[in-house]
């Protein structure tokens, strides 16, 4: 590319893109749309301000972090300079593979323009990676020579310069070039280190990684003395040295990295199942899933546990609820939080407030059970509450709670989805190790400035990722389901060849997307629309997999009933009723007493009903203990009535009242005599009831009208509630249409500002001052920062009065523009809101 045809700034770097670049662009950072800019320079500004290149630089892997690291120390550099700083002076056919991607991602994100002879980075970024003594760069390498001798006195390069074995020279900055070129010539730098001595090499050693400064004595040791004589450690402050970058680079053989990571890890197989067991085991976690949120949600039908004035569940209550569905509380607390993210139970609203079922849950229970299975794997899916945090504390060390705020964490669904898109890339039945899928999410997303651990937020979200998709049945022995693989849209992956074992081969042998060129094509994220029909489709691949409902029971002589499997819902809501759960597992085993055969009596049933009931629905005869039992309970049901006095206790049998004013439990309830067949008391009719039946009657309810009160179990409900939206990771990438909508209001609005404006002559001779938009002024100027071009500039004071200058802008910041003044031949600062315009000076 000649010099005329070298683009001088990020806007003309971006005016010369076609519509699909700059869609790629916008695509990959959607924050640079919202608002549409005006024109192309307006876009650049906004892609070079600091909280947008730093959300880019955060996106990056790790090689590409690593090519924009190696850039900031040799910006502005030459695609082959770019080479041999991340391959080494030895070459890596690695390297050398993943490069040109690498440098593609950096381009289309706008963080790099410029052609292979001159790369360079966008000014904010460099000055996020590049080195400086308060933020070292990552690379370790310290300022480059020309930098550190900037502020050193004549006198001292020139006798640096003879110490070095190089003739002097008329001038320091021809000193810093000898200097420079002495230490990036290979064979002459290695002829000088052989005369240092072993102590001095030590020093080097423990420098040449990073970081590259160090602290020094007033009067240094023979060993750094020799060092500093020769200029291969400089003084930056008084008692601190630094090692420069060149000479770094020569003792690390030309490599900007220890390690440069151009190939993602692999994603290990740590055990093979056969697809078959893989969809058997997920679809009976599927069916356990719906069943704990069955159970949940039923426990909680009269009102469940208060809401926290902060919000949320105490931690009693989770206590309660992790006993009750016989769960650790950790996974009670993440089915609470996925029943809630899936809008099934929400607070009611009271002025006692409590959380229970919300109208949508009926509905949910007439789906059917797969449909219902990829309803909530779609919300876990797409949900930004994060069910692992509970237990913890946030930034102000504040307890978070189920249900409570705090535990949305926007990462989380992205991370989610890449996790089972690795899992995706696997063969069929194979389940990777958790270690590798963490070592390639590390890759994939880097922390920038910190040291990664497994106790970083990406990590743990990825490590709950794969405990909650196994309880889900989104996994299964920890492989991905065809139901999982459907849930995400993906294909069927190739068959593993039979001549390889799939644990000694990562996914990169299964999958084009994981070639060396390409180092990773992770699955996108599904549109709305798009995740409707893929839920649609895992829910029919689940279906025949899921245990079909049976329509009996095996009754047992001892009171009990077992159900061999998943019952019909009218014989699972009455068993419910008539029994008490004893247990569960592969077969319920529910167990028949007086106060459950009570409670069906309460509810309305006879017991010829119940005898019917039982025979209709039992493949073994009724046992004729539980028919005694049945007959037993009826025949006292009613026979004692309560209403309200505060109240009363009424029976045709006036020894059965003698008997319960004689029984010293009844002395809490105060009861009296009314009339030889009626008792008062002094407790309500609730409290009255609760403790007749705790000394063993089976008193009935009664109205005001004396008829029997039939008590059936009215399921609480909230008003209609929501299910909360997730927490966005930033703004939603645009559709096409927007897209396109913004490329033809952005190319309209270049069309009408980029005309260049040059003085017809000498900006001394007069002539009105240039005139340019605020954008392209700051644009300009920040143009001429990173060229040494010299501009020329209108210019109105505090008082008004208008002068025309001709400047070198040396830094933009702040709002203010420092500069050296030809006019004044000094350095000022001028405010930019007085810059009437800029224009270049002419050729001439």
């Amino acid at each position: 590319m000649s010099t005329e045809d070298r683009p001088r700034s990020l806007a003309e770097a971006l005016r010369v893109k076609d519509d699909a670049s700059l869609a790629a662009l916008l695509r990959s950072r959607p924050d640079l749309i919202t608002p549409v800019p005006t024109d192309l320079t307006q876009l650049a500004t906004r892609a070079g301000t600091r909280a947008s290149v730093l959300r880019a630089l955060e996106r990056l892997d790790r090689f590409a972090l690593q090519t924009a690291e190696a850039l900031a120390v040799a910006d502005p550099a030459s695609y082959e300079d770019l080479l041999r700083l991340m391959a080494g002076d030895a070459g890596d056919p690695a390297v050398a593979a993943a490069l040109p991607h690498a440098l593609g991602t950096l381009r289309e994100q706008a963080l790099v323009w410029g052609g292979d002879d001159c790369l360079r980075l966008v000014r904010t970024a460099r000055e996020v990676l590049a080195p400086s003594p308060q933020h070292p760069s990552p690379t370790g390498l310290g300022p480059a020579v020309q930098e550190a001798t900037a502020g050193m006195s004549p006198g001292r390069i020139q006798e640096i310069v003879t110490a070095a074995g190089l003739p002097s020279t008329h001038d320091a900055v021809s000193a810093a070039t000898a200097l420079t070129a002495l230490f990036t010539d290979r064979k002459r730098m290695a002829a000088l280190l052989d005369e240092a001595s072993e102590e001095s090499h030590e020093v080097l050693a423990r420098l040449v990684w990073g970081p590259p400064y160090g602290q020094v004595t007033a009067d240094p040791a023979p060993r750094l003395r020799w060092l500093l004589d020769r200029g291969l450690l400089l003084p930056t402050a008084p008692g601190t040295v630094v090692l420069p970058r060149e000479v770094a680079l020569h003792l690390r053989e030309g490599r900007a990295h220890r390690a440069t990571e151009a190939v993602p890890p692999p994603v290990e197989p740590a055990a093979t199942h056969r697809p078959q067991i893989v969809d058997a085991t997920a679809a009976g976690q599927a069916y356990t899933a719906l069943a704990t949120v069955e159970e949940l949600l039923k426990d909680w039908d009269e009102g469940g546990p208060a809401v926290l004035r902060a919000g949320g569940l105490s931690v009693r209550d989770l206590k309660r609820t992790a006993v009750a569905l016989d769960l650790p509380e950790p996974v009670a607390a993440f089915w609470v939080e996925l029943a809630y993210a899936a809008g099934l139970l929400a607070s009611d609203g009271e002025a006692d407030e409590r959380y229970a079922a919300t109208p949508a849950y009926d509905e949910w229970l007439e789906q059917p059970p797969a449909e219902r299975w990829a309803r909530l794997a779609e919300t876990w899916l797409t949900a930004t509450r994060t069910p692992g945090l509970v237990g913890g504390r946030d930034a102000k060390d504040r307890a978070l709670s189920a249900l409570g705020p705090g535990l949305d964490r926007s990462a989380a669904p992205e991370v989610r989805h890449r996790v089972l898109s690795l899992l995706a890339g696997l063969p069929k039945g194979a389940a990777p190790s958790a270690d590798s899928v963490l070592a390639r999410l590390r890759w994939e997303r880097p922390l920038r400035g910190a040291q990664q651990s497994d106790d970083d937020l990406r990590s743990r979200l990825a490590r709950w990722t794969l405990s909650e998709a196994e309880l889900l049945g989104v996994t299964g022995r920890g492989a991905l389901s065809a139901q999982g693989r459907a849930l995400l849209g993906a294909p069927a992956p190739a068959p593993a060849p039979s001549a390889v074992s799939p644990a000694l081969s990562g996914p990169g042998d299964k999958l084009p997307a994981h070639h060396h060129h390409r180092p990773h094509a992770p699955l996108e994220p599904l549109s709305p629309p798009e995740q409707a029909v893929a839920s649609a489709s895992a829910a029919r691949l689940l279906a025949p997999l899921l245990p079909e409902p049976l329509d009996h029971v095996l009754l047992q002589a001892d009171l009990t009933a077992v159900a061999p499997g998943p019952l019909e819902r009218p014989l699972a809501e009455m068993l419910g009723v008539l029994a008490d759960v004893e247990s569960k597992g592969g077969a319920t085993v529910y167990r028949f007493t007086p106060a459950s055969v009570r409670r069906a009596l309460d509810a309305g049933r006879a017991a010829a009903d119940l005898h019917a009931f039982l025979t209709a629905h039992s493949r073994t005869p009724v046992p004729q203990p539980l028919a005694y039992l049945i007959d037993d309970v009826a025949r006292r049901h009613g026979h004692l009535r309560v209403g309200a006095a505060s109240a009363y206790v009424r029976c045709d049998d006036d020894t059965l009242l003698n008997e319960i004013l004689a029984d010293k439990r009844a002395g809490a309830l105060r009861l009296r005599r009314l009339a030889p067949t009626v008792l008062a008391a002094q407790a309500d009719p609730a409290t009255l009831l609760e403790g007749l039946r705790a000394m063993g009657y089976a008193p009935a309810a009664e109205s005001a009208e004396g008829d029997v009160l039939i008590t059936r179990a009215l399921a609480h409900r909230t008003p209609p509630r929501t299910a909360p939206e997730p927490v966005p990771d930033g703004p939603p990438a645009p559709d096409a249409t927007l897209l396109s909508a913004a490329i033809r209001a952005i190319r309209a609005g270049d069309l009408a500002a980029t005309t260049p404006r040059k003085p017809s002559g000498n900006p001394a001779a007069g002539g009105d001052l240039p005139r340019t938009s605020s954008a392209e002024t700051l644009a300009t100027m920040q143009a001429a920062v990173l060229t040494g071009e010299t501009l020329w500039i209108g210019y109105v004071n505090a008082e008004g009065s208008a002068s025309q200058r001709v400047i070198a802008p040396i830094k933009v910041e702040g709002g203010f523009v420092t500069a050296f003044d030809h006019t004044a031949d000094e350095v000022r600062t001028y405010p930019l809101h007085r810059v009437t315009g800029v224009a270049e000076l002419a050729d001439d």
